[in-house]
């Protein structure tokens, strides 16, 4: 059993070690990071030993589907599927034989989640007239649930098409007010056949209801690139800038350095944002490729242990390590870039503070043991703590006793003066 963490305003993490190299004492305040070696302590600072481990901001899932997951239940055999649409299908007749409640899935990948760190995510949940929105209010109640342990946007997701079946649009639009925060979208022209009439809904509605948009775009070759460069367009028109998102962008991921540098200008000149999981044998967007240009780029998990894969945790600092993998990052540099991505991208997408450890910082970071960033991103040890607003809320990949209950027992000793580890 991990042992509970300390309650207090005032938490001194001592002996962290930064990205830097350096080792030091961490004052946090209010759920903010104070200080570093500070002269003095506040009455009543609890301390926490960090024995010398690597403090990195805590990662953001960017685009993670959890209400298909069976996370914490009995395996499931995948069936062959040669499409995206046989994708599809596949999983709808899957969940027809789950058992177990939405949020009672949800509720147990997003406590892995936070317990290897995840600060945050952006859920894509289903909405179809075979789900209904039962996805929708799932999630929303294993969120709400865990609000002092997670930010969560819902994402209400038109997976088996938005045009081309019938009645998903007017329960996109009641989604809105039952628990999801952006509008999704998916391939206008691969599933829908109409890349007019899909993206015209849902700017529609992403602007009537004053939400981000975000559109999973899986099409490649010249008929994906048309639709990114149209939906760049249209984020210009709509005054959208830095509210809209396409995930996946395989038709990006697929082009060469010359090609590749103009759409990642004309993607960063709109303020459309990337999101990649770096799956399987798919194109995967380079973060040294693109954030250069300017462009923001995101990492998440996609499917976790659901019909689509057999695959995925909910680890983001593993999902680093195989975007590291999968772009061939060798120099320290290039691992960095893919934690950046991870953790920095993450939280701009999601519209969070950046938690960079620096003083007025939420205080939201994991202590990893690693001696530094790129060793960290090729190790991916478990975190030793996780620490959200200055309260360690993990501790080696469990939740601590009464996490959830927001006001945990104390076992540190409380000081004032010179810091002593408990």
């Amino acid at each position: 059993m991990a042992t509970p963490v300390p309650a207090s305003p005032h938490v001194l993490f001592t002996a962290v070690r930064s990205t830097d190299g350096r080792v030091r004492d961490l004052l946090v305040s209010d759920g903010r990071i104070a200080a570093y070696d500070p002269a003095r302590l506040p009455d009543g600072c609890a301390t926490v030993d960090a024995a010398g481990a690597l403090a990195l901001p805590s990662p953001v899932d960017a685009h993670i589907h959890p209400d298909k997951t069976t996370w914490g239940g009995p395996w499931l055999s995948r069936e062959p599927a040669g499409t995206l649409r046989d994708l599809i299908e596949g999983d709808v007749r899957a969940r027809t034989a789950f058992t177990g409640p939405v949020e009672e899935r949800v509720g147990a990948l997003m406590d892995r989640a936070i317990a290897r760190g995840t600060r945050a995510m952006r859920a894509h949940v289903d909405v179809a007239p075979v789900h209904g929105l039962a996805g929708v209010h799932g999630a929303r109640a294993a969120a709400d649930a865990r609000k002092d342990l997670i930010d969560v946007q819902i994402v209400a997701f038109p997976q088996l098409g938005l045009l081309s079946e019938p009645g998903t649009a007017e329960l996109m639009e009641r989604a809105l007010s039952e628990g999801a925060d952006v509008v999704g979208g998916l391939d206008p022209i691969g599933i829908d056949g109409d890349m007019a009439g899909q993206l015209d809904f849902v700017f529609a509605l992403a602007l009537r209801e004053g939400t981000p948009l975000d559109i999973h775009l899986h099409d490649g070759g010249p008929e994906g690139l048309r639709q990114v460069t149209e939906i760049a367009r249209r984020t210009v028109a709509a005054g959208m800038q830095g509210r809209v998102t396409l995930g996946h962008a395989f038709a990006v991921a697929e082009l060469g350095d010359g090609e590749g540098d103009a759409v990642a200008a004309l993607l960063a000149d709109a303020g459309v944002s990337l999101v990649t999981c770096a799956l399987g044998a798919d194109p995967v967007l380079d973060p040294a490729r693109l954030t250069p240009h300017g462009v923001r780029l995101a990492v998440g998990s996609d499917g976790v242990r659901d019909a689509w894969t057999p695959f995925g945790d909910g680890d983001m600092l593993a999902r680093a390590h195989l975007l590291a993998y999968r772009t061939d990052a060798r120099t320290d540099a290039e691992l960095a870039a893919c934690y950046e991505a991870v953790a920095q991208g993450g939280a701009a997408l999601l519209g969070l503070p950046a938690s960079r450890l620096e003083a007025g910082d939420p205080a939201d970071f994991v202590l990893v043991d690693a001696a530094s960033l790129p060793e960290a991103v090729v190790d991916r040890p478990v975190p030793a703590l996780v620490v959200r607003g200055g309260r360690v809320i993990a501790r080696a990949g469990e939740l601590v006793p009464d996490a959830r209950a927001g006001q945990p027992r104390s076992s540190a000793r409380s000081v004032s003066g010179p810091a002593q580890p408990v």
